[in-house]
């Protein structure tokens, strides 16, 4: 049986709450923050995702991608304030060579050939939803050329997010690293839920890392979702996570350009 299926058997969460009651204890806070990447147009599953996101009282930073966008989603944003917009790429579209690891803005492109997709990206984004753009870039399967970072900030941006722990609060000069720490989906199997135990103890070991020392908690966790391809099984799990973290330690984190 594929460990990302569901089996209809509840999640074992004993090891997060321990660690939330230890969090608890210390009178620690957790920095939380949500992103969900692909958003293109209004559809039921954003519908979901807003829906979800008030009711959890965590805002979501929605990763949209610029060449796709449509101008009903930044409708649909300014009825909706509790969805963030940021900038996800240009096209989402693969340059890497056959063989190697997916991405738009890898080091094989000219510096000036992505640059000028990022700036129209930043610039098609602004236009469509003005001051309610985050200046955050998301590159596209959460890889790009360090070459290119130095002259995100130039570009307009104030922040750069992958995923996984950061090495260092600066990606460049100028330039936050805010990443996502935990993505439920199950990719490289059924693309269903990852095994829950599998995520669970992945969280509670990231929490004990910050906790003891071994990680920084001033970074923002971040949680990674795509609202367009979740079945019922990731989104109960994402709700049930959110909430537990809601319930503890977690507060939710803004970003404040003017420290960055």
């Amino acid at each position: 049986m594929n460990p990302g299926m569901n089996t209809g058997i509840t999640p074992d969460w004993t090891d997060l709450d321990l660690e939330l009651s230890s969090w608890e204890a210390q009178g620690l806070k957790l920095p939380l923050w949500w992103r969900d990447d692909d958003a293109i147009a209004p559809s039921q599953n954003l519908d979901r995702l807003t829906a979800l996101s008030q009711k959890l009282r965590l805002p979501v930073h929605l990763a949209v991608i610029p060449r796709e966008a449509t101008p009903a989603l930044a409708d649909y944003i300014g009825q909706h304030p509790d969805l963030i917009p940021t900038v996800h790429g240009w096209a989402h579209q693969n340059h890497a060579p056959k063989g190697e690891k997916k991405c738009e803005f890898g080091p094989q492109r000219p510096i000036d050939d992505a640059l000028a997709e990022i700036e129209q990206g930043l610039t098609r984004l602004r236009d469509l939803f003005g001051p309610a753009l985050q200046p955050i870039f998301v590159p596209p399967w959460n890889r790009i050329a360090p070459a290119l970072l130095p002259w995100l900030a130039g570009a307009g941006f104030a922040a750069l997010s992958t995923f996984k722990p950061r090495a260092q609060a600066k990606a460049a000069p100028g330039l936050a690293q805010i990443n996502t720490h935990l993505d439920p989906i199950d990719w490289k199997g059924n693309r269903s839920l990852v095994a829950p135990d599998q995520l669970i103890s992945q969280l509670a070991t990231q929490l004990r890392d910050r906790r003891e020392g071994r990680a920084d908690n001033s970074e923002p966790y971040g949680i990674l979702t795509h609202h367009l391809v979740h079945d019922t099984a990731i989104w109960n799990f994402t709700e049930t996570l959110i909430a537990r973290l809601m319930q503890g330690p977690a507060q939710v984190w803004q970003f404040d350009t003017r420290k960055n």
